[in-house]
């Protein structure tokens, strides 16, 4: 089946429907037949201090696109309550976050109280609605305690983070669990409490054209290429699992759908029938790692020369001075997923780079925010890519 089978004429409230990922699923979801509901901060940097200029969201013209834009806060419990009441949507993504770690050391109390009290907030209002509805709570793969090994992480390891960042991003995993083991875990006897469906996605490090956050190495190169100028990097021998975004923004579709799908079989199971379907939900209802295929893991040092391939005569890069200690290995294990909801990557390290390095030189290479350019370039990538995607019935 395909992915338009389970969201085609749905209610999706997208938080966090103006930053990097945010527009990209939002506009994804667009093209399934989805009504979106983006729920974000007003889209300039007085007001959310991670918005960047340019910006996807606007270079889409995505607000014309979707069904309703908000301008809201994920701090303020009664503006998302009220957006649920008036919209009941179907499935809920949420996205809205301090997403950069530079930022965590900088603004550590906002961050931890976007992250922590952010979704929180969310929870609350979807456990007092208390419509049925499927919520997929995205945070990052740097919700684990990191010690260097090796090996991938699991989403049974432990949680930590030693930067501010991280460490929200761990907390707001704690108040998930809560949440759903307290109000929204299914039980053969109760199989009402399935009416709400709630899981976690970790995500590894996502690239792609659109994004021009500071302080990430694809941005600042992109920025430092179209100007001539020599790429800086910090910490050059940090590995991470490069993905392009629509990688984790596919795993979270597919859970969604599988998330829908379990509460139906629930729904409609016989008595005999009920403590196999709630054990099934319950199993998704629970954390999931979406990253790339090992050969993806790259040091950043590989990544800015797999850039300068698909960008022929580049300036070679410099190092930055005095870069915040972040995590030297960080990989994950993408096993569960597999399994459960039948995911795997489907672009090469190579191709995501060059999807990502093309979507830039068009961008930079035209008129920058012509009509529809964006756009155009956007859904095609995003075309290309679900070519042939299902999910698993």
């Amino acid at each position: 089946m395909r992915f338009s089978d389970v969201y085609r004429g749905t209610t999706v409230l997208v938080t966090g429907h103006t930053g990097f990922k945010g527009s990209w699923l939002s506009q994804w979801l667009s093209m399934l037949g989805a009504k979106v509901v983006g729920f974000s901060l007003r889209p300039d940097r007085e007001s959310d201090p991670c918005f960047t200029t340019p910006s996807h969201f606007l270079e889409l013209e995505l607000h014309q696109e979707i069904a309703a834009h908000i301008e809201g806060d994920v701090r303020s419990l009664p503006e998302l309550e009220a957006t649920l009441a008036v919209h009941e949507p179907d499935f809920v993504f949420h996205l809205a976050a301090q997403p950069l770690v530079l930022r965590g050391y900088e603004e550590p109390y906002r961050t931890f109280e976007t992250n922590v009290t952010g979704s929180l907030n969310l929870l609350e209002a979807v456990r007092r609605r208390g419509k049925p509805c499927v919520v997929v709570m995205v945070t990052t793969d740097k919700v684990y305690e990191n010690v260097g090994w090796l090996h991938s992480y699991r989403e049974t390891d432990a949680l930590g983070g030693r930067d501010p960042y991280s460490a929200s991003k761990a907390c707001a995993e704690g108040v998930v669990s809560s949440y759903s083991r307290s109000f929204f875990l299914p039980s053969p006897g109760e199989p009402e409490k399935a009416s709400i469906a709630v899981a976690t996605v970790r995500g590894g490090n996502v690239i792609g054209g659109g994004d021009w956050a500071e302080n990430r190495i694809v941005p600042d190169a992109m920025r430092a290429l179209a100007t001539g100028e020599a790429v800086p990097i910090r910490n050059r021998h940090a590995t991470r699992p490069w993905q392009h975004v629509l990688e984790p923004l596919s795993g979270y579709l597919h859970l969604g759908s599988q998330l829908a799908l379990g509460q139906m079989r629930l729904q409609v199971a016989q008595a005999s029938e009920r403590e196999d379907a709630a054990r099934a939900l319950e199993e998704l209802c629970s954390p999931f790692n979406f990253g790339p295929f090992l050969p993806s893991n790259r040091c950043v040092g590989a990544l800015v020369e797999e850039i300068f391939k698909s960008w022929p005569g580049s300036s070679r890069d410099q190092g930055a001075a005095r870069a915040p200690r972040e995590a030297g290995k960080l990989n994950l294990t993408i096993d569960k997923a597999f399994h459960l909801l039948g995911w795997q990557p489907r672009w090469s390290f190579e191709e995501t780079v060059e999807h990502t390095v093309a979507w830039y030189r068009e961008f930079y290479g035209s008129a920058q925010g012509k009509v529809g350019r964006v756009r155009k370039l956007t859904r095609s990538q995003i075309a290309n890519y679900s070519d042939g995607l299902t999910y698993r019935p």
